[in-house]
């Protein structure tokens, strides 16, 4: 695969990442630690190079997970991470909490963790609208200075947060929903990174599986599967959104190439600096998804898809009420 650079930052990537959430929460019970490690390190041998992970995934759980898989080749790969959110004495999720003491302490846990000196890219999981981005962007100022991080990433931020961070440390990278069932992102946020020189790296550009052509409105999340929770799978949503992917499918066979192969070959085909992350535990999926990057979608082809995705009106928000107020807009 040929490598990407994320923006103007000289961070060069594999063209898709693998998102490691999945892992150790969210698509119900995680498989066992062992087989996890074998997977992330298969991996790295099909040429993945940027592995994405957070210390609330678990929490820490994950983070542990990644650490331990790529120690032995932690020179061929990059790791990126997040802080942002506040935990009780148990480990529970409290909210946001960018403050630069919580920032630093929560750095040297996912060093602690990751097992490695240097964090590669370090994004704020979510805007605190309690703390000046400045002040969060200067925070991780210091930590590049002392070493301790490389590049300065944001998730799920607003067009003049970015703007306002990026005057106190170089974003690297956006990290936010986008592909085919939600472009959002069009409208403001991908014209910003693009002068700015930022790279993005999409999560969920499969739709949270929506796009892999695997979800019908038979199906059935089973228990600790997020989707099961979120407003655009539930039922009537679920229906009217399955118009998109029935589109896509004639796209598909022409090609000879899966739902998800097409979405993720639209997903490159956007811009140069676009490094999308689908998550899977699976080597099969992952094969599939991987095998994207040598897809090569026509004019036509992307002209079909462009109006496919804007034929069907997405039913539903991406997160439940409570996680849809932490997006910065």
């Amino acid at each position: 695969m040929d490598a990407r650079t994320l923006g103007q930052s000289g961070l060069s990537v594999s063209p898709l990442g693998l998102g490691c959430m999945g892992m150790s929460q969210s698509f119900g019970p995680p498989p066992p630690r062992d087989e996890m490690i074998t997977f992330l390190r298969a991996a790295v041998d099909r040429g993945v190079t940027l592995f994405d992970t957070a210390e609330v995934y678990g929490p820490f759980h994950n983070e542990e997970l990644v650490g331990e898989a790529l120690e032995p080749v932690r020179d061929q790969v990059i790791i990126a991470t997040k802080f942002g959110f506040g935990f009780d004495e148990d480990g529970n999720q409290t909210g946001v909490n960018s403050r630069p003491e919580h920032i630093r302490a929560a750095v040297d846990g996912s060093l602690r963790r990751l097992r490695t000196e240097t964090i590669d890219l370090l994004y704020q999981h979510r805007v605190d609208p309690d703390v000046p981005i400045e002040e969060v962007a200067g925070t991780v100022k210091e930590l590049i200075d002392a070493g301790k991080v490389r590049h300065f990433g944001m998730s799920e931020a607003g067009a003049n947060t970015i703007r306002r961070a990026h005057a106190v440390q170089p974003v690297t990278a956006l990290q936010s929903e986008y592909s085919l069932f939600w472009r959002e992102p069009e409208d403001e946020i991908l014209p910003v990174l693009e002068e700015l020189g930022i790279g993005f790296v999409p999560f969920s550009p499969l739709g949270r599986g929506f796009l892999t052509g695997q979800v019908t409105a038979a199906t059935q999340f089973g228990e600790g599967d997020i989707r099961a929770t979120l407003p655009r799978f539930e039922s009537e949503a679920l229906k009217a959104n399955l118009a998109l992917v029935d589109l896509i499918t004639g796209v598909a066979q022409r090609k000879g190439a899966t739902v998800g192969q097409v979405a993720l070959a639209w997903l490159l085909a956007q811009k140069p600096w676009i490094v999308p992350i689908p998550g899977t535990r699976r080597l099969e999926r992952l094969d599939e998804n991987l095998a994207a990057a040598d897809l090569e979608l026509t004019e036509e082809d992307l002209a079909e898809l462009d109006r496919a995705s804007t034929s069907v009106q997405v039913q539903g928000d991406g997160y439940p009420e409570a996680m849809q107020r932490m997006v910065d807009r």
